[in-house]
C-alpha cells in the first residue's frame, strides 16, 4: 500500500489573522506564520491548516483536532472562557454537554467562520476495538 500522508488543507475565512488566532489561541498553538496570501497553523503531526481569505459564501467544514487526555480540561476551559456555545454531537443537538467516548472525552464547537471544531482525546478508531 502506497503511504499517504495529510500535509495541508486550505480553511477559508472572512479574516485569516481573526481566524488562525482563534484556533491557535483555544489550542495554546504557536501563531500563525504567513506563507503566500495565506496564514500557516501548525499541528503537531506536521499537518497545516493554511488560512486563506475569501470574501465569497465559505461553507462550513469540520476539523477535529486530537488533544492529550491532560489538556483537555485547559482547553476546554478556554471554550468556556471565550462564551462559545458547544456540543456533545455534531449535530448539535446536546448543548452544554461534552461526550465521552472509548474512555476519553471530547466536545464540538463552531468558529468564526461557521467551521465546526471538535477537540476529542481518543480517535473515533480505537472506539471499534
Amino acid at each position: 500500500m502506497m503511504n499517504v500522508q495529510l500535509n495541508h488543507t486550505i480553511v477559508w475565512c472572512r479574516d485569516k489573522q481573526k481566524s488562525s488566532a482563534f484556533l491557535t489561541e483555544i489550542l495554546d498553538l504557536p501563531a500563525a506564520t504567513p506563507f503566500g496570501p495565506m496564514l500557516v497553523v501548525k499541528l503537531g503531526n506536521n499537518v497545516s491548516l493554511d488560512f486563506y481569505n475569501n470574501d465569497g459564501k465559505i461553507s462550513s467544514q469540520h476539523y477535529a483536532f486530537l488533544i492529550p487526555e491532560s489538556d483537555f480540561d485547559q482547553v476546554f476551559g478556554r471554550i468556556v472562557a471565550k462564551g462559545l456555545q458547544y456540543w456533545a454531537d455534531p449535530g448539535r443537538q446536546r448543548p452544554g454537554e461534552i461526550y465521552k467516548l472509548n474512555g476519553g472525552r471530547g466536545v464540538y464547537f463552531v468558529d468564526p467562520d461557521g467551521h465546526l471544531l471538535e477537540i476529542m482525546t481518543q480517535p473515533y478508531e480505537d472506539s471499534a476495538n
